[in-house]
């Protein structure tokens, strides 16, 4: 592999600190030197021409499980110069599973970012990290245990309590993923099965992960009214399991709550002054993405979506299901609240559809749809759910931006794109532009936050959360994982047209080797999956 020696850029170290001018000299896959007027040797020379240079991203939330197995040169990442991708959040994953909780397993991924084929769910991360390997990737990956998998796989879809012998069974299976090298564990608890565990099952599977010297995410119990309990209850299982926690895209969501933010971060402050290591991630946007299955109580999931779809057609089900919707009435299910009720019809689009022939309604609102059935909105909700099967993706308009600076500006943050990539409609643009969006807004000076802390959060800090000893940082000895940007780089992707790649990223590489050159990708796949033993 031929040194690379990038001239005269200006060089953000992720450390927080000011920029400074230097060169930077590339040796096979590590950075060997940084300084002024470095020796070129026989090394490929870049004149950085004024450009920004620093450590590759880290996104630290994201859902592309599935799309690194379909497109392993992970187009639209490496266009925002992102080197590293945290999967399996928020408890859905591709693996464990056993034989008789494969179907299961691709119907729960299946519910966020539609259809998922046999051979694209796995035993074990093994497993898993072999078939992304075997097809060469251009970025690194990083994984999570989903939550659900383990659920899945020892109760199903019952909507109870574990028992004793079930939370042994599930802290074994959970045991042999983090030995295999899987970084973590994610909880989902306002998505079935997860929803459904209790602080026995949760306090359990805590331990396991603390005991490996793993992490443990969550989308906690309600981002909503509930923010602050949900926020005191992750708190508590990392205390009472003595493990280190990040909380997944914390945000107050739905107009009333608006402000409630830093009440939150408050919390998560007095427990790090307490001794819990704890941070968060969040994304730049004020909309968020999920599955439409969301609107509806977790109880309503109880059995799969097959029993969804039967509760649907039967009357008296419907009516109640209704009710919850429409009015919050969902006695199974204290501390739900109800997405329409917070945000409204209007507020709620379609991303992405399963079938096909549902593709006109992408991007249209759920009021904009029953308009055009000329019915009521929830029988066009219950519509949808029913000839999609459940596998519709939704874009909902609930943040507020004064809560947004708070949560991007404060140091326990770390930026997760939370992208829920599918191959057709019309997704959430953070998928496309979160990163370039963060730059460009520290540029401006939104929020307070200086373009050097904007990268600290894409790269150190997520780097240090997970363990990623290598990375993060521009030193003499750590793994060129780099990144080359322009004093005018941003985002394209808008709302209506979520897919435009961004600007200002030219130059990406990945261990030594260009992912990105010019502005162009280069077809290289030198990214591997990371694992806690080997980072």
């Amino acid at each position: 592999m031929r040194p690379i020696l990038i001239r005269n850029a200006r060089v953000i170290d992720g450390t927080g600190a000011p920029w400074f001018r230097a060169d930077l000299l590339t040796e096979g896959d590590r950075i060997a030197a940084i300084g002024p007027n470095l020796e070129a040797g026989d090394a490929e020379v870049i004149d950085a021409d004024e450009r920004y240079l620093a450590p590759g991203f880290i996104d630290a939330h994201a859902h592309d499980d599935l799309v690194y197995l379909r497109q392993p040169d992970r187009p639209e990442k490496v266009a925002q110069g992102v080197t590293g991708v945290v999967v399996g959040n928020c408890s859905f994953g591709l693996y464990p599973q056993r034989p008789a909780s494969a179907d299961a397993l691709r119907e729960h991924f299946g519910n966020l970012l539609g259809r998922v084929a046999p051979e694209e769910s796995f035993a074990d991360f093994a497993a898993y990290r072999a078939a992304v390997d075997g097809r060469g990737v251009a970025i690194n990956l990083i994984s999570l245990v989903g939550h659900a998998a383990l659920r899945l796989a020892v109760m199903g879809w019952q909507n109870r309590p574990a028992t004793a012998e079930e939370r042994e069974a599930m802290a074994a299976l959970l045991a042999d993923q983090l030995a295999q090298g899987a970084h973590g564990l994610s909880l989902g608890l306002v998505y079935p099965p997860s929803a459904w565990a209790d602080r026995a099952e949760l306090l359990r599977l805590t331990e396991v992960v603390a005991a490996h010297g793993a992490l443990l995410t969550a989308h906690v119990r309600s981002y909503e009214g509930g923010l602050i309990a949900s926020v005191d209850e992750f708190v508590d299982l990392l205390t009472s399991g003595k493990a280190s926690g990040l909380l997944s895209h914390l945000q107050a969501a739905g107009r009333p709550y608006w402000g409630s933010l830093p009440r939150a971060i408050d919390r998560l402050e007095i427990a790090r002054k307490g001794g819990v290591d704890v941070s968060f991630d969040m994304y730049p946007y004020p909309a968020g993405s999920s599955t439409i299955l969301q609107l509806l109580p977790p109880s309503a999931l109880a059995g799969g979506v097959e029993a969804l779809l039967a509760r649907l057609a039967d009357a008296d089900n419907r009516a109640a299901l209704r009710r919850a919707v429409e009015e919050g009435d969902a006695p199974a299910d204290p501390g739900w609240e109800s997405k329409i009720r917070l945000i409204g019809w209007e507020n709620v689009r379609i991303g992405g559809v399963g079938a096909e022939d549902l593709r006109p309604l992408e991007g249209r609102s759920l009021a904009e749809i029953a308009d055009d059935r000329r019915t009521a909105a929830f029988d066009a909700l219950a519509w949808l759910i029913a000839a999609d099967r459940g596998q519709t993706n939704i874009v909902m308009f609930q943040l507020d931006t004064g809560d947004l600076d708070a949560a991007l500006s404060h140091p326990l943050h770390m930026l997760g794109s939370d992208g829920l990539p599918r191959e057709t409609g019309k997704p959430h643009p953070r998928a496309f532009g979160s990163f370039p969006r963060y730059l460009a807004r520290a540029q401006r000076g939104e929020g307070g936050l200086r373009l050097e802390e904007a990268v600290r959060h894409m790269t150190a800090v997520p780097a240090q959360r997970f363990g990623l000893s290598t990375r993060g940082l521009l030193r003499p000895g750590l793994t060129a994982d780099l990144t080359l940007f322009t004093a005018d780089v941003c985002d394209r992707a808008t709302f209506q047209d979520p897919t435009q790649p961004p600007h200002g990223v030219t130059d990406v590489l990945v261990a030594g080797t260009f992912v990105r050159r010019n502005g162009a990708p280069t077809g290289a796949r030198p990214g591997k999956t990371l694992t806690r033993a080997a980072r």
